[in-house]
């Protein structure tokens, strides 16, 4: 598939299989991912980008993966509407198993897919590229949830009045910071092995797990998960 890299990206854990799955990546690291995924860790299979009207629905889909990319959901319970329009068109009013997969990775992405600040810059052409100038964050900055952005198209900055984004660099602070997610304590930051390592994990996704090094080039994130949204997380706050 001719990738600049390949990332592992997790493992979601279905009820009679497991979906390994890896992530592409081409030169504009901003760019639509290419995403393959694996029963067995041997054979991989490209997962094809699905219609946004398909997602919508895949992401209203509720329980376990079965872990058969073939299974198929009944889409009459869950929404009539769609359902119907379905039929009408000729189609069965079915989802597989793999657009749900589709949908789920690409959620679990834009809501917990983070970076340390300053890891990628922005060109003044609008690609987005690794920061060869970055040599990690300090120990002080790396405790903070300011210093981490959601690696996806930016929200809240387009909100930000024109004194805010005066403070701003355009080509590092290009994207949304972890400060502001809501519901507030959903991300758990805490220091290991004698404050060497800073590992920040999601309470809204329970398994995306991100670790960063201080002060070096390191970091990263991996999802072990049912691929399931703790819808639970503001009774538990």
């Amino acid at each position: 598939y001719r990738f600049e890299r390949v990332w592992f990206w997790g493992c979601i854990q279905g009820l009679r299989g497991a979906y390994y799955i890896a992530e592409g990546l081409g030169p504009n690291r901003a760019a639509p991912r290419s995403r393959l995924y694996s029963l067995n860790c041997l054979d991989w299979s490209l997962l094809t980008p699905a219609p946004k009207e398909m997602l919508a629905l895949a992401e209203q889909l509720k329980g376990r993966f079965q872990g058969d990319p073939s299974f198929e959901y009944s889409l009459t319970e869950i929404n009539a509407e769609a359902a119907a329009r379905l039929t009408e068109g000729g189609m069965e009013p079915v989802i597989k198993e793999e657009a749900r997969l589709i949908a789920t990775i690409e959620q679990i992405d834009r809501a917990v897919g983070i970076v340390p600040r300053g890891a990628f810059v922005k060109t003044p052409l609008g690609s987005v590229h690794e920061n060869r100038h970055f040599e990690g964050l300090s120990l002080l900055e790396a405790k903070k949830l300011s210093s981490y952005f959601h690696f996806t198209e930016p929200v809240n900055l387009k909100n930000k009045t024109l004194l805010e984004k005066a403070n701003l660099d355009p080509s590092t602070d290009f994207l949304d910071s972890l400060e502001h997610d809501i519901p507030r304590g959903s991300w758990s930051i805490q220091l290991e092995k004698g404050g060497t390592v800073v590992v920040l994990r999601s309470l809204l996704w329970l398994g995306l797990t991100f670790y960063h090094v201080p002060m070096t080039k390191q970091f990263g994130y991996v999802y072990f998960g049912t691929g399931e949204k703790n819808l639970d997380l503001p009774f538990m706050l």
